[in-house]
C-alpha cells in the first residue's frame, strides 16, 4: 500500500509473515557463515600484508641511498635511491573540452550537477504472532553531486528526472615531469601536491555557452552553466579548476635507467614513495609506517565488523523465532546480539595471533592474552547485568519458637 504526498515524497507499508521471516532468517545463516568465512581471511590476510610492509620498509630504510639529483649516476641502477630537487614540466597541462592550461604538475577539473536525489528511511514493527511491518519513507530532493545520479533507478522516476551529465571530474598529470634529471613516472604523481584554485576565464564561459547551449557565467572564478545561480535547476552545473604548481620534491624508488620504478623488497613488497618538500629519507620511511599502522587498524576493524555481522546472521533465527510474543523475541535479541559480540571479541583477536604466530611468533602470545582478558571482562559486565535484573529472593527467617508453659 502506498500513499503520496506529491511526488517528493511517498510511503509504502509492507507486511512480511513470521513463516517468511523465520525462512529468511534461516536462508541468511548460510550468509552469515560465509561472512565469518571472509572475515577470518581478511584478517589473517591483513597481518600478514601489514608485516611484510613492515619488514619491507625497514629493508628499504636500510640500504636506501641518498644521490643528487643535478645527474643521473649509471652505478646506481637497481638501486633503491633517495633523490630531492625541483620538478619540471615538458609543457603546459590542458583540459581540452574547456581551454584551460597550467604550468603545474598536476590540472584538476571538478564538474557537479544539480539533481534529484532518493533518500528512503525504513522503520519496522512486530506484531503479536511475529509479523512484521516495514514502512518506508522514499524522499526526494534537488542538490549538488559531482557524480551522475541515474534517475532510472528510481522507485518513483517521473516528475524525478535527471538529464546526462556532459562532462565530469577528471585529473590530468602534465606530461614528461622530471625530477632534476630524472623522468618521474606518471602514477607515481597521482595524488601529489595541494592543488590550488584555478581562475576560469569569459572565453571559456562563452565558448561552452555555445556548446550547451544555455546561459554561461563566470563566479568566483568557477564556470556556472545555468539562468540563475540563487535558483539553480535540475541539470545546471558549476566547473571549477585547480592545479599543482611546479615545486621541489622529494622520491624514494629503485633508480630504473634515467627514473624511477617500484622497488621489490625480500619481503615481496614494494618501496616507491613521494612527497613534496625536501623530505628526508628516514621521514618519508616514518610516514610510510604510520600509513602502514593505520590502514591495518581500518582493515582490522572492518573484519571485525563483518565477523560480528556474520554471528548476528547465524542467530537471528533464534530472535525471530522468539518474535511470536514481540518482547520475548527483543529478549532473545538483545541476548544473541552480546553472543555476537562475546564471539567476535574471542575469535578476531584470535586469528590475528594465530596470523602472527604464523608469521611472528614471539608477539602472538601478547595478543591472545589481551584477547583473553577482553572477552573476560566483558563476560563478567554481561553476567553482573544479567545478575542486577534477577529479582531478589525474599530472606528466610528463622521460625519463631513459642514459649514452654509448665504447669
Amino acid at each position: 500500500m502506498a500513499q503520496g504526498d506529491g511526488l517528493d515524497q511517498f510511503t509504502e507499508v509492507t507486511t512480511t509473515s513470521w513463516l517468511q521471516r523465520l525462512g529468511q532468517a534461516v536462508g541468511g545463516v548460510l550468509v552469515g557463515l560465509g561472512a565469518i568465512v571472509v572475515s577470518v581471511i581478511l584478517l589473517f590476510w591483513n597481518e600478514g600484508r601489514a608485516i611484510h610492509t613492515t619488514q619491507g620498509l625497514a629493508e628499504g630504510s636500510g640500504i636506501v641511498r641518498s644521490v643528487s639529483s643535478t645527474s643521473v649516476d649509471s652505478s646506481n641502477n637497481g638501486r633503491l635511491v633517495h633523490v630531492s630537487g625541483d620538478l619540471t614540466v615538458a609543457g603546459p597541462v590542458s583540459d581540452p573540452d574547456f581551454g584551460q592550461r597550467a604550468t603545474g604538475v598536476r590540472l584538476l577539473r571538478k564538474v557537479e550537477m544539480y539533481q534529484w536525489k532518493e533518500e528512503q528511511q525504513t522503520e519496522s514493527r512486530t506484531k503479536l504472532g511475529g509479523a512484521e511491518e516495514r514502512t518506508t519513507t522514499t524522499r526526494y530532493e534537488r542538490g549538488w553531486s559531482d557524480k551522475p545520479i541515474d534517475s532510472n533507478r528510481f522507485k518513483e522516476p517521473r516528475g524525478h528526472t535527471n538529464p546526462l551529465m556532459p562532462y565530469q571530474t577528471r585529473d590530468t598529470v602534465a606530461a614528461g615531469v622530471r625530477l632534476g634529471a630524472f623522468a618521474v613516472p606518471e602514477h607515481l604523481l597521482e595524488g601529489f601536491g595541494t592543488p590550488r584554485p584555478l581562475a576560469a576565464t569569459d572565453t571559456q564561459a562563452n565558448a561552452l555557452q555555445i556548446r550547451v547551449g544555455k546561459p554561461v557565467k563566470v563566479l568566483d572564478g568557477v564556470l556556472y552553466v545555468g539562468r540563475d545561480p540563487q535558483q539553480p535547476g535540475i541539470g545546471d552545473m558549476r566547473v571549477s579548476f585547480a592545479e599543482v604548481p611546479l615545486q621541489r620534491a622529494s622520491v624514494v624508488a629503485m633508480q630504473s635507467g634515467g627514473g624511477f620504478a617500484p622497488f621489490r623488497t625480500k619481503a615481496g613488497t614494494q618501496v616507491e614513495l613521494i612527497a613534496a618538500g625536501d623530505v628526508p629519507a628516514a621521514a618519508m620511511f616514518q610516514e610510510a609506517e604510520h600509513e602502514n599502522a593505520t590502514f591495518t587498524w581500518i582493515l582490522r576493524a572492518a573484519g571485525a565488523f563483518v565477523m560480528l555481522v556474520g554471528f548476528g546472521l547465524v542467530l537471528r533465527p533464534l530472535g525471530v523465532a522468539g518474535d511470536v510474543i514481540p518482547l520475548l523475541g527483543d529478549l532473545l535479541r538483545a541476548g544473541t546480539g552480546i553472543v555476537s559480540v562475546l564471539c567476535t571479541v574471542a575469535i578476531a583477536p584470535l586469528v590475528i595471533a594465530f596470523a602472527w604466530l604464523w608469521y611472528r611468533p614471539f608477539v602472538a602470545l601478547g595478543v591472545l592474552v589481551a584477547g583473553g582478558l577482553l572477552t573476560l571482562g566483558i563476560g563478567r559486565l554481561a553476567k553482573g547485568r544479567a545478575a542486577a535484573l534477577r529479582p531478589l529472593a525474599p530472606p528466610i527467617r528463622p521460625p519463631i519458637r513459642q514459649p514452654v508453659r509448665r504447669s
